[in-house]
């Protein structure tokens, strides 16, 4: 090959490869860092905490324990059906987030949602079930006895109380943060209202990338 042609090669070649880190660069996803998820309302632990023994039950009647968060990442969310506002809002959101991560990853994206009842008076069985369906059908809600929930939500972080009402009724009042639980099921951190689906997906691509 003549000087001329293989310095022409050469040039080509460069090119190529310098065109090819430039579409990487400009189409890669960028992960946010840990300082960066702060600044967005994400609290990332310092070290996991592992989780006590717990024994819920599905809106299924089957039984939800340490094992069934282990293998993806969960973003759970402590409410109930009978939420007026912020329940159904964040579980929107939350879907949101999966048909995102589904649609940038290809197909299914690893990401576990769980509603946990803080009302396992009145959300039980087909209640639950459909409540968690109605906004993905990958969802799982989880109840049991009030104590083991109380139990369960004090590992992570979370509070809430029975409030009667002026009818005779009652409502419930709790924490609005999305727990985080890593693919080893211990608690990893947590995400505070407002609650974004943009947020939590990039939570979970910096998550899943790390």
């Amino acid at each position: 090959m003549k000087p001329i042609a293989t310095t022409v090669v050469g040039c080509l070649a460069l090119v190529a490869v310098v065109l090819g880190m430039f579409v990487y660069s400009v189409t890669r996803t960028h992960t946010l860092s840990p300082g960066e998820l702060r600044e967005l309302g994400v609290f990332i632990l310092p070290e996991a905490r592992e989780l006590q023994a717990f024994s819920l039950v599905t809106a299924q009647g089957e039984a939800f324990e340490p094992s069934d968060l282990r293998g993806r990442w969960s973003f759970m969310f402590f409410g109930f059906t009978h939420c007026p506002d912020i329940c159904p809002t964040t579980l929107a959101v939350m879907a949101e987030a999966e048909r995102q991560l589904a649609t940038e990853l290809g197909g299914s994206a690893g990401f576990h949602g769980v509603l946990v009842s803080v009302d396992p008076q009145r959300d039980q069985g087909a209640v639950l079930a459909d409540y968690v369906a109605a906004f993905s059908p990958s969802f799982t809600g989880v109840t049991g006895r009030r104590q083991d929930i109380g139990e369960f939500a004090r590992d992570v972080n979370v509070a809430f109380v029975k409030v009667p009402a002026p009818d005779g009724g009652y409502s419930v009042d709790h924490s609005g943060q999305i727990v985080i639980i890593n693919p080893q099921g211990q608690y990893h951190g947590f995400i505070k209202m407002p609650h974004v689906a943009e947020t939590i997906v990039q939570t979970y691509q910096a998550l899943d990338a790390g």
